[in-house]
């Protein structure tokens, strides 16, 4: 049998990184360590500090366990970057710690085989009480994804032209964004790439089950492993990869309703804007579309069930409001908002450009990302929506009107936990959102 792949996680980027070593650890300089540490830039290198003694560590380093029973706590590490609940806490994990000074700061790298990782990637992106085969089906999308993943990264290494995701002139912005910026690991730890949370959130059997059940198993595209996409909630339109990403068509993460039956009285050609409109009003039958909280614990953890409009949601900003919001986050001053045009959208409604018009400047913003992130203090639910303007007593209010929650690529994982609770099986609910996909065991 082949060894199961080792993989990098970016956990932690600050200027100082404190971290408990529970068990002797050893460098790879062989240096015994144990206890609390303080870690801070020096001289181009990093200095451990227990509060007795000074150790001075190249970056890049590794600090690795000398038993299986030991583990370290990463201690305030933030989650939810730039989400609406983002907050410190402190995480333990398996497997080794690697310190990389990079970008005036320290990151804090853990390194450990591919089926611990996922472990942990399951308990911490959805409740490790989830149905066995949504489960299952998770445990797929994410080891293939992050096989997919390691596999871009060292083409864009090898590939000697510069990787392009910014186009911009006087009239537009258009970025997309993705996993490349990370060249000294394989992943990030939080939503950016796959939210990962090491031993912190408790595993259960059933999701030990889950990943022993599937060990090895990816999903295919020809010689190539899928890059298996997915996000909380479709809407009832899973997206196109390329609206949302690079402009490279993956025939696997292709646009379909989220049924088994396309839903009455709807026409699905959705970057036409009369029927986008109908869409996002109207609450179309989509698997996706659930009220049931049993269903719903499966997928959302505590911090995630703190918001619930997940299906179709609606957001108002008064003029002022917008007009300031969008000037700090995009660092650009429109003045005061007039208008907010819908430019482009992509197969399931989701705009992929919009033309915001102030008294200052016009310009044309997108993808699906850049959108969200100009509309809200962390991130809009998704760029699925539709634009109203209302007046009363002099005051203009911009309503946005929108459906499902993330990017809309691949896997709803609403949508499977409903599907999950139907009785299908893991096969089936891959094979309805990774189209002509094949499922493969690769170790």
């Amino acid at each position: 049998m082949k060894q199961i792949p080792l993989i990098q996680v970016g956990i932690q980027f600050k200027e100082t990184i404190e971290f408990t070593l529970h068990g002797q650890y050893k460098t790879n300089a062989g240096i015994a360590l144990a206890g609390h540490y303080k870690a801070v830039k020096t001289n181009g290198g990093i200095t451990l500090s227990d509060g007795s003694e000074e150790i001075s560590l190249q970056s890049g380093i590794g600090i690795n366990p000398e038993s299986p029973d030991a583990y370290f706590t990463l201690h305030n590490v933030t989650i939810g970057i730039n989400f609406h609940w983002e907050r410190d806490e402190d995480q333990s994990f398996k497997g080794g710690l690697k310190l990389i000074l990079e970008n005036d700061k320290i990151t804090a790298v853990n390194v450990l085989p591919v089926e611990d990782y996922l472990m942990s990637v399951i308990s911490s992106e959805m409740s490790a009480t989830s149905s066995l085969e949504l489960l299952k089906a998770h445990a797929v999308i994410s080891r293939s994804w992050l096989l997919a993943q390691i596999e871009k990264n060292q083409s864009l290494q090898s590939n000697a032209s510069e990787y392009q995701s910014v186009f911009e002139s006087d009239d537009e912005f258009i970025k997309w964004y993705d996993r490349e910026d990370h060249l000294n690991f394989d992943v990030c730890a939080d939503d950016h790439c796959q939210r990962y949370q090491g031993i912190t959130r408790a595993t259960t059997e059933e999701v030990e089950k889950a990943v022993r059940a599937t060990w090895g198993e990816v999903l295919m595209n020809g010689d190539a492993i899928c890059d298996a996409r997915f996000s909380k909630c479709c809407g009832g339109m899973v997206e196109k990869f390329e609206n949302v990403w690079e402009p490279v068509n993956h025939p696997y993460l292709q646009a379909f309703v989220d049924n088994d039956a396309d839903p009455a009285g709807f026409k699905f050609d959705l970057k036409t804007e009369g029927n986008a409109e109908e869409w996002m009003r109207g609450t179309p039958d989509a698997f996706c579309n659930t009220t049931d909280k049993e269903v719903l614990s499966q997928v959302l953890n505590d911090y995630d069930q703190e918001t619930n409009d997940f299906y179709r949601w609606e957001v108002r900003y008064v003029q002022s409001e917008v007009s300031e919001l969008i000037k700090k986050r995009t660092g650009i001053d429109f003045g005061t908002i007039q208008e907010m045009v819908p430019v482009e959208r992509g197969d399931s409604g989701r705009l992929i450009k919009l033309k915001i018009v102030g008294d200052k400047k016009t310009l044309t913003i997108g993808k699906e990302l850049e959108i969200r992130k100009a509309l809200s203090e962390s991130h809009l639910y998704s760029s699925a929506f539709i634009i109203e303007k209302e007046e009363a007593d002099g005051q203009l209010t911009f309503v946005l009107k929108g459906a499902g929650w993330g990017h809309g690529v691949g896997l709803c994982q609403i949508g499977a936990a409903v599907m999950g609770a139907k009785g299908y099986d893991y096969n089936a609910i891959l094979m309805h959102y990774f189209r002509g996909a094949e499922l493969n065991r690769k170790y």
